[in-house]
């Protein structure tokens, strides 16, 4: 049996190609830049052909057929997904209704699921929700505090992303430890261009960082995370923007690129710091501090941990910035869990 794991961002389709039961790799890849204007591939219908032409080429399948199964990333599910769903046309629809409140990802997760359904449309595809893995948070952490009419009628509350990441790495610091999962403690923390936390108790989320969509939070590469919405008001006004002016501004503007002025990338964020950029050090210094806050506050939350785990891009290839975190941490924190770094795999 081979299962394709496909995971469509915003502008690009991460894949793998496993073979079962052995639970063997046997290619993966990554299709990029879908989208933008020098870019030959226009859209995801495009891309999602590309791969299967690749996995062909390569002679990772020598028909399509071979593929038993497809699995979909899928950014937002609401309250409605709690688990790992087959895809229907009423499974479908409920990803479309929640293209509001996920502008960036749902649409392309839809695209990508249709590209496949016209290629292959007897194949099983099965969607897994960054959203599921949240559920478990009580009602007392993922509520706003706004008129309750408003979680009545909309569903307004703490839904947390990054589910399938943070759900692989405690699987992952539970085979470190050598205990059983239901027994741990966990603080994870996925800190690639968006950044989330999450405080784990039993194998549960019991609580993260982002809320009722990826923007609240951790200060990121583009987005603010945490900001008092007055202020959004009162810039709004002076500044006469509309909505749609205001949310690229938030999400595409702000974050570390907003602070520096220069760049997303922490890379060349700490190459700016060397040459004395003080608006670079600033940037880093207030995602250093958000983070520092939310694992505060985790810790509190959960009354110890057994470990704090970093992952993603940022997490996982700055051992600088881990360590700098890991000191100011046990300055506070009178228990010295362990800090691992583990690779995340979100497909």
């Amino acid at each position: 049996m081979k299962i394709l794991v496909i995971n469509c961002g915003s502008s690009s389709i991460k894949y793998k190609l496993y073979k079962f039961p052995q639970k063997k790799l046997v290619t993966k890849g990554l299709i990029e830049k879908i989208g933008e204007k020098q870019s030959p591939i226009k859209d995801h219908r495009q891309g999602i052909n590309i791969l299967f032409s690749r996995l062909l080429e390569e002679e990772a399948i020598k028909d399509l057929k071979e593929i038993n199964a497809i699995g979909h990333r899928v950014v937002h599910g609401e309250e409605i997904f709690q688990k790992p769903t087959i895809i229907t046309k009423e499974v479908l629809r409920k990803i479309k209704e929640c293209f509001e409140i996920a502008p960036l990802h749902n649409p392309k997760n839809y695209e990508g699921i249709i590209a496949c359904k016209r290629i292959l449309p007897q194949t099983i595809q099965v969607a897994v929700f960054d959203t599921a893995f949240h559920q478990t948070i009580p009602e007392y952490a993922y509520m706003y505090a706004l008129p309750i009419e408003y979680y009545k009628k909309y569903k307004i509350r703490r839904y947390g992303f990054h589910g399938t990441s943070h759900q692989y790495i405690i699987y992952q610091a539970a085979k470190i430890l050598k205990k059983p999962l239901n027994k741990l403690k966990l603080i994870t923390c996925h800190l690639g261009n968006g950044c989330s936390i999450a405080a784990i108790d039993k194998g549960k989320s019991i609580d993260t960082s982002m809320g009722f969509t990826p923007l609240e939070g951790l200060v990121m590469g583009t987005r603010c995370g945490d900001i008092d919405a007055a202020a959004i008001f009162y810039l709004m006004e002076k500044e006469k923007l509309n909505i749609k002016q205001m949310n690229e501004i938030l999400n595409k503007k702000s974050g570390i690129l907003g602070i520096s002025g220069i760049s997303n990338d922490v890379r060349v964020i700490k190459e700016e710091i060397r040459k004395k950029n003080k608006y670079a050090k600033l940037a880093l210094d207030i995602f250093l501090y958000r983070i520092k806050k939310y694992i505060g506050a985790y810790y509190l939350i959960l009354g110890g941990v057994d470990a704090i785990c970093f992952t993603a891009g940022i997490g996982e290839n700055n051992p600088d910035i881990i360590e700098k975190l890991k000191k100011d941490v046990y300055k506070v924190i009178p228990q010295k869990a362990p800090v691992y770094v583990i690779p995340t795999d979100e497909e």
